[in-house]
């Protein structure tokens, strides 16, 4: 066929001139062709039968295979988009990952899970396939990490910005670490970045420092007169190393064997499909139904923080490819008494952990565990527990539980700000053994070491029960000078990420 179109396409072109000269003739003024004599029109149209060209071979490496890669490694690299970096700190992060074979191998074998949806979205929205290494970076592929700062999944989403991307956060389920969910909020996220900046450096920075950061760093370089680049502006270390992280993986997958590394086979073929639950279920119940080890069943639904799925808060759960028939038919050849062992229940007053444990027919250790309960803590009024679910109930959590419950919690005991007067040989072991509290507590909130001394007369600062503080005389040669109603409060460790 291709011979045939070269053919024609020979046919319509004058012998022996060139594309050239016919476009340059066709461009002269009407009224010359017009008054041109005949056998100027003949030569333009020269007589006798077609003359076939002679076939030639086409030179052009545009020319696509038919059939799709293999290796999703090279379906990544096909869809680099973004602009590279090479600055020194690209070529140190090189050679810190490319002298870990063993980690390299690590994430890619848990990331072998999420890769091809991560690409398959990226594609989809026409984004750079650069951005599918970037749970590398945040989490090395692992959905259930949670940073300092509280940051949580895959993609490393802050509470805060989780709520404003959608992502479901309550007692039931954590949506940072949903594969589809979290995967959807990152790049819709980035997307509004790239928007916002025009840029995917300054994007990428913007994702780890937060956007306001990025924008004020920009405006301060403008003030100054300086270049708004990324590598120019002026950011925290973690900042200034995230693109180069990013740059020097992306660099390793383009070329692994220039670094001497051999990267694990990633199939491109969907590694997990979804099916829909229609009952609520417990997490064992449903690996067992497909046949799939508990904890791989978890690596697919990391979203899930307890024993029960609720169909009304999921309607859909991820199994791997090749199971997804086996968990249909296996559930419809159940013939158990009931799919779900557990269900939700509403605090009607505060409780303590024991007196709702005895209301709901569980013990008290198996309550607290199951809920994630500390020690001296109450349950607040409208709290939503996960209990037991009594035989023949068949009835599953509503759905406005299911998307809403959330556990409250207060302390047993309000505890007071006090300050006493060191004895003689006080210490902070001494005081902290005769007022009951944990010696660590006491130097933090003196600010001093476990080991300190306190000179006879020193003020001490206690955080004590009030019926200790607010009247009766300690035990031991300190005194009570002075309290006042303020609960301790603990201060973040740093600043939100996102």
């Amino acid at each position: 066929m291709l011979s045939s179109l070269v053919w024609l396409v020979g046919c319509a072109t004058p012998s022996g001139e060139t594309h050239g000269s016919s476009d340059a003739q066709s461009e002269a003024p009407s009224n010359q062709a017009q008054s041109a004599p005949a056998t100027t029109l003949r030569q333009l149209f020269p007589a006798g039968g077609l003359k076939p060209l002679s076939s030639t071979q086409l030179g052009s490496n545009r020319v696509h295979s038919l059939l799709p890669p293999a290796d999703l490694w090279e379906r990544i690299r096909r869809g680099f988009a973004m602009p590279d970096l090479d600055t020194d700190l690209v070529r140190e992060r090189e050679l810190w990952y490319s002298s870990r074979p063993d980690y390299l191998a690590r994430m890619t074998e848990r990331g072998n899970k999420y890769l091809f949806y991560i690409v398959e979205e990226l594609e989809r929205r026409g984004m750079p396939s650069e951005l599918a290494l970037l749970p590398f970076i945040e989490s090395a592929f692992n959905p259930q990490a949670v940073s300092s700062a509280k940051a949580a999944g895959m993609w490393q989403f802050m509470p805060a910005t989780g709520r404003q991307f959608e992502l479901k956060q309550n007692l039931f389920r954590d949506d940072r670490r949903d594969v589809i969910e979290s995967t959807r909020a990152a790049l819709d996220y980035l997307q509004k970045l790239y928007g916002m900046f025009g840029d995917w450096h300054l994007a990428l920075a913007a994702y780890n420092w937060g956007e306001g950061s990025v924008q004020r760093a920009i405006k301060k370089a403008q003030k100054l007169g300086h270049d708004t680049s990324y590598p120019e502006l002026s950011m925290p270390m973690e900042t200034r190393m995230y693109v180069p992280k990013l740059q020097a993986v992306k660099n390793i997958v383009a070329n692994p064997e220039a670094f001497r590394v051999t990267l694990p086979m990633v199939n491109n073929h969907p590694y997990f499909q979804s099916v829909d639950i229609s009952h609520d279920m417990d997490v064992a119940l449903a690996a067992k139904l497909a046949e799939v080890p508990l904890e791989d069943f978890k690596a697919l639904n990391p979203s899930v923080n307890k024993p029960v799925l609720l169909a009304s808060g999921m309607s859909q759960i991820l199994l791997p490819w090749d199971n997804a028939e086996r968990f249909q038919a296996n559930l419809e050849a159940f013939t158990g008494d009931q799919l779900a062992s557990w269900t939700a229940w509403i605090a009607p007053a505060t409780l303590k952990p024991a007196d709702a444990a005895k209301r709901v027919g569980m013990s008290e250790s198996e309550l607290r565990a199951v809920n994630n309960i500390p020690a001296r803590m109450r349950i607040k009024a409208g709290s939503t527990l996960l209990v037991r679910r009594a035989a023949g109930v068949q009835v599953d959590v509503a759905e406005r539980i299911a998307d809403n419950g959330q556990l409250s919690l207060s302390p047993e005991v309000v505890l007071r700000k006090t300050t006493v007067k060191a004895g003689k040989k006080d210490s902070v072991a001494t005081l902290a053994k005769r007022y009951a509290v944990s010696a660590s507590a006491l130097a933090r909130w003196n600010k001093v070491s476990t080991t300190a001394a306190f000179k006879s007369g020193q003020s001490v600062v206690l955080y004590l029960p009030a019926k200790v503080s607010s009247g009766k005389k300690a035990r031991g040669k300190s005194r009570v000078v002075a309290s006042r109603k303020v609960a301790p409060k603990s201060k973040p460790t740093r600043l939100a990420k996102k």
